[in-house]
Parts: C-alpha cells; structure tokens; sequence
C-alpha cells in the first residue's frame, strides 16, 4: 500500500493549476441519464472517484468514453440495460447515490443500495427519500436497497418540499427527478453550493426549465426530454483552498491558476484574519503569509456560503502552528476530527470535545508516522508535513486519490519535498 513521505521544504514558489471540481462532476455524470442523447464533460478531474462513477454508469447500461487524457468524458445512456445499482460498487462512494433521482425520472423505477464513502458521519439518505416523495415517487429500503418506482412506472408528478437540512445531494436529487416530472415543482431550504448551480447549468443546457439555483429556493418546469450538451465542469474550490494554505503553512508565494474567490469567500475571510495576503491575478489567485506566524482564528463549519466542512482538516493544521489558540466547530458531519489524533502524534496541542476542538499553536510541529482516516484529513497532514522538522510519513493515502489529482506533482512543482512510495 503506498505511503507519501514530505519533508519541511521552506518557502514554496510557482504556479498550481485547479482542476475541475469532484463533487460537481459526480453530480454531472449520472444527469446523463436522464438523456438518451449524449453528454460530454469537459474540464474533468483525473480522479478514483470518477473511475469508480463511470464502473457504476456503465453497469446500468450507459457507455463511459475517456478522452484527452481524461479531461474530457463522453457519456451515452441511450440503451439503459438495468436499474439496479448493485452494493459492491455503490459502497466505495457516497456520490453513487445520485443515480437514484435520474433513474426514477428517465426509467419509472430504480433499486439503488444504500452508499458507503468517508466514515465521517451518518449521512443518512431520509432527506433523499422524502424530497423524491414529494414528487410522487414510492420508495421502500429491503435488504440495504431502496426500491423505488413511480406510480404505474409512469412519469414523476411536480411537488413542492421543504428539506429539513439543506443537503447538497438531497437537493442535486431532487432537482434531477424534477426535470422530467409533469409540472411545476419547487424545492426550499435548497443548498446553494457553487457545484447545484453548475449542475443547473449544464441541465438548462440539455433543455431543462429551472429557476433559483443558488437560492434557497428553487423551481423547476418539468419537460418531457431532455437532449444532450456539452459542458464544462466548474472550478474545485476545495481543491483551490487545500492549495492556498500550502504557502501560508510552508512560507512563499503560490499562484492558482484558475482559482475564483467569490467560491471561496468564508474561508479567503478567515484566511485574511489570520495574516495572509490574497490577490486576484490574470490567471487566478496568488497567496502568500504576510506575518511571521500565524494569527489564531476560530472556525464554525456550515452550509454553503459558510466555511466549508471539507476544509476544517486542512485549516486545523494551520491552526496547530498558530500564535495562539484557536476553536473550531464542526457542525456538519458528526465524526469529523479523525485526523486530531494523527496531528498530536506530530506535536500539535488538540483538545477534543464533541464537536468542537480547541487548538493551540505550538512553534514547530514534527514529522511523525501518521495514517490518513479520510479524504480531507489525508490532506491535512501532507499540509503539516510541509512545515514540520524531520519526515512525515503518511499511509493509507488511497484516499487522496479519490478527491487531488497529481498532489505530489503539483506541490514538487513549487517546491515541496515529498514523494509517493510503495
């Protein structure tokens, strides 16, 4: 099983490139389905993630081309064979539950297996069930499977409802049944994430009528087909703000080549809080640290547009080399400190309690052996390996394969010191 080994680097020079977010492309990737024309992705990332996507796809019948290198996915689900989604591949992502709406729309029915992921926390999926049963659909959990159908395996209804939590893939769901649903449907307490408005667009692209997206609220005018389109995959901004603490922890100047602010606006905030300069270039943003340490700055997670909770990790390692103590509250996920321990094992003072760590920065963290538990805390320990004395040994980094695409490539690029072994 591969191992990364990073070294403290000193001050980080160059250019970063961003690629195309994860979490928008494995929401674009089953609204295939709800074309018989073909789809195709441009801009997408290189990613265990999208590989494990397409498995899925393909299994129900729809044909998965690779081009140019990966950057590009040309996607087909005219001859749909199946509807069931089978556990041995649904349990490797938690994203595999976004075949669910498409399929009742586009098939009348769909069995999909309860998902897996990161073990971060419960997520359960009664908010998928109950927006999708607003719209008509009749879903039952057997055996680890929703079976779901839509009355006489007819067309979906329009509805309206009202998520309990704005969950970014219960409102991706919904808004992918709603789009060939007859009528009007309508969505509130809807996430807002950047990553729903890029699924809108590519879906106004295939025809669909919808309003709101990046609202709370969002309307959608059922139609009875959607064609395909072409459309080019947003900006990952978790991989653009995993990017920009890498200079602030190491020292330096990095420019992100294609990175936006205005994705990024609660944690750009708490970055400047924290002593670190952010400009807009030509081609992206450029970060450096203004001061000699770090200031400490208190974190609360939330919904989109708060700090997002897929960069608390990240920010607590730049917090355990702060001047100070800092809080950080993580109010989405309810397991999501696993990699607290893995950063004291390199020195940093972390305080643990419930869903709240309070941290206090120490001068220099040290290398240690540490094991990655999740997607973001596998980053947040490459991160500290940065500016920690000696070597950080990291394993079970499988997982960073699944959300950073060429991570070790990118940050020897500006300099990092750190390789990937067997």
């Amino acid at each position: 099983m591969d191992s990364i080994i990073v070294e403290d680097s000193g001050p980080l020079n160059g250019k970063i490139p961003i690629a195309g977010a994860k979490n928008a492309c494995l929401t674009l990737m089953p609204a295939t389905l709800l074309s018989d024309e073909p789809v195709t992705l441009t801009n997408a990332p290189r990613l265990s993630d999208i590989g494990t996507m397409s498995l899925l796809l393909q299994s129900l019948g729809v044909e998965v081309e690779t081009l140019n290198e990966g950057l590009v996915l040309a996607l087909s689900s005219h001859a749909l064979k199946t509807t069931r989604a089978d556990y041995d591949i649904v349990r490797k992502m938690r994203a595999s539950n976004l075949v669910l709406g498409p399929l009742l729309a586009r098939a009348g029915e769909a069995i999909v297996s309860l998902p897996g992921g990161c073990a971060i926390g419960a997520r359960p999926m009664d908010l998928h069930i109950s927006a999708l049963r607003a719209l008509g659909a009749e879903i039952e959990l057997k055996d680890g499977y929703l079976h779901a159908m839509t009355p006489n395996k007819g067309r979906l209804v329009g509805g309206t409802h009202k998520l309990k939590f704005a969950s970014v893939g219960a409102t991706e769901n919904f808004i992918m049944a709603a789009c060939l649903a007859k009528g009007r449907s309508q969505l509130k307490n809807a996430a807002m994430e950047p990553e729903i408005v890029d699924l809108v667009k590519c879906l106004k692209s295939m025809g669909a009528n919808i309003s709101g997206e990046g609202t709370k609220t969002i309307t959608i005018n059922g139609v009875e087909k959607l064609q395909g389109a072409t459309h080019s995959v947003v900006m990952d901004r978790i991989e653009l703000g995993t990017y920009m603490l890498a200079p602030v922890i190491a020292g330096g100047e990095v420019e992100l080549v294609g990175g936006q602010m205005e994705l990024l606006e609660a944690f750009c905030k708490k970055l400047t809080e924290a002593g670190v300069e952010i400009s807009e270039t030509a081609n992206g943003l450029k970060v450096k640290r203004k001061l000699d340490t770090i200031n400490a700055v208190d974190v609360t997670t939330a919904v989109y547009p708060g700090f997002p909770t897929d960069l608390q990790a990240q920010m607590m390692a730049l917090m355990c080399t702060s001047s100070g103590v800092s809080t950080l509250e993580e109010t989405i996920f309810e397991n999501r400190f696993m990699h607290a321990p893995e950063l004291m094992r390199m020195g940093a003072q972390i305080d643990v309690q419930g869903g709240i760590a309070r941290v206090k920065g120490v001068p220099k963290l040290k290398g240690a052996q540490v094991m990655a538990t999740d997607l973001r805390a596998s980053v947040s320990l490459i991160l500290a390996g940065l500016a920690a004395q000696g070597k950080t040994k990291v394993s079970r980094v499988y997982h960073l394969d699944r959300g950073y695409e060429k991570l070790v490539e990118k940050l020897e690029n500006v300099g990092a010191k750190i390789e990937r072994v067997r």
